[in-house]
């Protein structure tokens, strides 16, 4: 099946896949960025392919490549027993422009999966309706999963309320009793 699946594929949208191959049962196809969303709803409403799953999503980075980032999607079938590893290429060397449209209307697991490839790589998916930082703070200004990425010199603290949030927490415990050690003394023989 996995061969008809790039067949079915190339059929459907001729052109449009980049590259295509298969190896060791992994089947893979490139494509190119404009058709990511509309290949991959092809894929999991077609009864031809029926990829009910997007099991990960993620982005790897080639700093030396033009396009710099793959974003890398592995979606299976459940119904017909088949998988696939999605791949489309973005952004520049500098990685600003890295932009492809998000997958979280298709699958509602594409959702954290595409803030952490954004929080992580700085790649942005047009359409993800929270797209936020999921691992690092807010005022977190780089992508640190880039190769390119240099740790600062020193590390402040996570700027988080920790006051706020321990008095809040605070106001939700009971006082124990104060214990004067008594109950801590075991009989001796």
């Amino acid at each position: 099946m996995a061969k008809a699946l790039l067949d079915i594929l190339n059929k459907q949208f001729p052109g449009v896949l980049l590259e295509s191959h298969s190896q060791h049962g992994d089947e893979t196809a490139v494509v190119d960025p404009a058709f990511w969303r509309e290949i991959a709803k092809f894929l999991r409403d077609s009864p031809l392919t029926s990829m009910e799953m997007l099991v990960d999503l993620t982005c790897v980075d080639f700093p030396d490549n033009d396009p710099r980032f793959e974003v890398v999607a592995h979606l299976l079938s459940l119904s017909k027993g088949h998988r696939l590893r999605l791949k489309a290429r973005v952004g520049s060397a500098d990685g600003d422009d890295a932009v492809i449209d998000s997958l979280t209307e298709l699958w509602g697991s594409a959702n954290w999966a595409e803030r952490e490839a954004w929080d992580m790589f700085g790649v942005r998916f047009e359409g993800h309706p929270d797209l936020r930082r999921i691992l690092m703070w807010d005022e977190f200004v780089d992508y640190p999963m880039r190769k390119d990425y240099r740790e600062p010199d020193d590390y402040e603290y996570e700027p988080t309320p920790h006051d706020d949030v321990l008095e809040r927490a605070k106001q939700h415990y009971t006082p124990r009793p104060q214990l004067d050690g008594a109950e801590n003394i075991t009989a001796q023989p």
